[in-house]
């Protein structure tokens, strides 16, 4: 038995060899995790006919699972080598993405609810302004930053729902026969239909150009209504919806990296802090609704206040 991997819960992954196979066991202290999740969705997705973990043995009480081996390369490890292979990556990523949200079934997963969403946003003004940057938002600046959330959850909530992964990028996506296979999946909600699309185009890292994102939106567009999917059927407000979901993503990762360093001593998150706030500060100049988070980012990132922004 040898580690196999980590992420940033309290789960552990270690590749067991024998007779000449590799299973992964996982080992998920359940004072912390719950498997229960991650049994049943892996039974979703298997069911749409795409490549989850098949659990061989479990023992939830104690928080063991033995599962499939998918490989021990993800697409992240592959494209780090070698971004030719973007594209043929790419595609397969967003048909099985297609594939998953074409077996939604209302009722299956837990909603991606207004609650939810805001306590995500929480976590930017609570750990990353607050318990990292130490900065303390003045009365008029919480006001701001309220109006962009409420933007926000307006666009997001008027989206139609479907399946949602909910960390669907290269990291959780492995070299496989089919391919891709699909991990980290245990926290999937049934919310907006563009969430996994901004995961998948603004990764947390690894970082692409602003024509390569474009042309995977449009395939993954164009194959979603092939598919019957309730996407927009103007790119336009598609690419829109995708843009202000992965803004409230990237304003919730900002403060999941911190609370992982302050709370959990996972430092390394940080270094894909400013990843972030480059996904963030060009979004929110673009749109009026969104504008008033741009002084808060030049608080944030030590620039002078915008033109027509006071506090």
């Amino acid at each position: 038995m040898e580690p196999a991997s980590a992420d940033a819960s309290f789960r552990r992954y270690f590749r067991v060899h024998s007779g000449g196979e590799s299973f992964i066991a996982m080992d998920a202290p359940p004072e912390h995790e719950n498997c229960e999740p991650f049994v049943r969705i892996a039974a979703l997705i298997r069911e749409a006919g795409l490549n989850a973990p098949d659990v061989l043995a479990a023992s939830l009480p104690r928080g063991f699972l033995l599962l499939t081996d998918l490989g021990t390369q993800t697409f992240l490890q592959a494209l780090n080598q070698d971004r030719s292979r973007a594209p043929a990556l790419f595609a397969d990523a967003i048909a099985a993405l297609v594939t998953w949200q074409s077996a939604s079934r209302p009722g299956v997963l837990p909603p991606y609810d207004e609650a939810l969403l805001r306590r995500e946003m929480g976590l930017f003004p609570e750990w990353y302004l607050g318990r990292h940057l130490g900065l303390t938002l003045s009365a008029p600046q919480q006001e701001q930053l309220e109006s962009v959330f409420n933007a926000l959850l307006g666009n997001v909530l008027s989206q139609s729902p479907v399946y949602v992964h909910r960390d669907y990028m290269p990291r959780n996506l492995m070299i496989s026969d089919p391919s891709p296979g699909i991990l980290d999946f245990q926290d999937a909600v049934y919310g907006p239909i563009t969430y996994d699309v901004a995961s998948l185009m603004r990764d947390a890292f690894i970082s692409w150009d602003a024509q390569e994102v474009l042309d995977w939106s449009i395939r993954y567009w164009e194959r979603a209504k092939k598919a019957g999917l309730p996407v927009p059927p103007d790119f336009g407000e598609f690419y829109r919806d995708m843009e202000w979901m992965g803004m409230q993503r990237h304003l919730k990762v900002l403060g999941i990296f911190a609370r992982l360093c302050h709370r959990d001593g996972k430092k390394g998150y940080l270094e894909d802090t400013p990843r972030f706030l480059g996904y963030v500060r060009p979004v929110a100049e673009r749109y009026r609704e969104l504008r008033p988070l741009v002084p808060i980012l030049d608080l944030v990132e030590g620039r002078s206040p915008a033109v027509g922004f006071t506090f």
